[in-house]
């Protein structure tokens, strides 16, 4: 047996332990989907990484800017996998994709619109664009064209399509996607919503006119770069040695020469009675936060080594951080003295800040978290976008509208 068919064998065996894992944790969960990861080698779209890396739940970084930041990336599997669930594809579907990447997420639609469909999929770069169709050459899949474009303006000579799907992220929803769509048709897009909060919602249009979701998973993407929706980020030093950052964007205040050394100034906790099950997602908790905090909750990334020298405290490892002028507080959990019914672990949110008003604006996330437990908790979150162009959507308790660039956004509890 010579080395090629070794790899070949190993690459077979690490996928199917991939995808298993996926079924077993609810990321895949139909046949179709499943075939289609199972079949589709992610390898062969990720060359340069080693087979355990390629078949890993982690996404594989292809293109780094001038910093070394990453901005594209093979997507992370369970992400993928949620994603094509929630698109809800079908053999015959001409599919829009905008963010190429790779070409492995247009590989594994090529395979679920099948021999009758057609994928175009769209790309900045024309590296990118190069790089997903020598890929998708490798992996022998002819139904697919890679474009070079602006994302946020579709590809209108192939439309219209039954399915849109955005693989980058987008602050706003580009009126050109809503034109190149089907009757019928359904959108899929991470959008970032508010701060760092972001999700995958899926839309389609309801009688009304109106764009509503039909649901959503939490995820976060690269954001579109260089088009109509791009979504530029701003990375905080809260230390001078950047082993704690503070990511904001364009719709959030921040006062950079105030915040720096926050971290140094007067701590305050508060504690809040709010209990999670240790797997527990909070994702349902970070979006009302968001919705309710002044200036949205951030991501707060943290070296490990600041949590070691007490720099901070246990800081909750997703969405975050809220901020008002020299005064920043982040989420942060400790075991509670109470148990589950069944005798399973409880952890309780707590709010811990530093700076002039770090009491009163931990006490009011504080509050937050206890309005959202007694009142919201396990509700349904419904999303819409309505045009700029018509009034403001109604607000009220538990409904809550903000604008970007493109679209007003509604986000209402139920």
């Amino acid at each position: 047996m010579n080395s090629d068919t070794i790899e070949v064998n190993d690459a077979d065996r690490l996928r199917a332990q991939l995808i298993d894992r996926l079924v077993e944790s609810g990321s895949v969960r139909t046949p179709r989907v499943e075939d289609a990861m199972r079949t589709v080698p992610r390898h062969v779209f990720v060359p340069d990484a080693p087979l355990e890396k390629a078949y890993g739940n982690a996404p594989v970084s292809i293109k780094y800017d001038e910093s070394g930041t990453s901005i594209s990336c093979a997507s992370q599997p369970d992400i993928v996998g949620k994603m094509l669930e929630q698109l809800e594809v079908e053999p015959g579907h001409r599919v829009l994709e905008l963010g190429a990447g790779t070409g492995f997420n247009a590989g594994l639609l090529g395979y679920l619109v099948g021999d009758k469909g057609h994928v175009t999929t769209v790309d900045v770069d024309d590296d990118l664009v190069e790089g997903a169709r020598a890929r998708l050459v490798a992996a022998n899949i002819d139904n697919v064209e890679v474009v070079l474009g602006d994302g946020a303006l579709g590809h209108a000579d192939n439309a219209p399509y039954d399915r849109i799907v955005a693989t980058v992220g987008a602050h706003g929803v580009p009126h050109a996607w809503l034109d190149q769509l089907a009757p019928g048709g359904r959108l899929l897009t991470p959008l970032r919503l508010r701060g760092s909060v972001s999700r995958s919602i899926s839309f389609e249009q309801a009688e009304d006119g109106a764009w509503r979701s039909t649901g959503s998973e939490m995820n976060t993407f690269m954001p579109l770069r260089q088009g109509i929706a791009d979504d530029a980020r701003r990375f905080v030093k809260l230390t001078d040695d950047g082993s704690v950052t503070l990511v904001t964007n364009g719709d959030q205040a921040v006062d950079v020469e105030a915040l720096a050394g926050v971290l140094t100034q007067t701590r305050t906790e508060v504690w809040t009675g709010v209990n999670f099950r240790g797997p527990e997602s909070a994702e349902w908790l970070e979006l009302w936060l968001t919705c309710t905090m002044p200036n949205g909750l951030s991501r707060m990334p943290t070296t490990r080594e600041a949590i070691d020298r007490g720099v901070v405290t246990a800081p909750y490892a997703s969405s975050t951080a809220t901020f008002e002028g020299g005064t920043l507080t982040y989420l942060t959990r400790r075991t509670s003295a109470e148990k589950a019914p069944d005798g399973a672990t409880l952890y309780e949110f707590g709010v811990i800040g530093h700076g002039p008003d770090a009491a009163s604006l931990a006490d009011r996330v504080a509050r937050q978290v206890c309005v959202w437990d007694r009142d919201f908790r396990g509700h349904d979150v419904v999303f819409e976008f309505q045009p700029l162009d018509i009034p403001p959507p109604a607000t009220g308790v538990g409904r809550f509208a903000f604008d970007n660039p493109l679209n007003h956004m509604v986000i209402a509890w139920r």
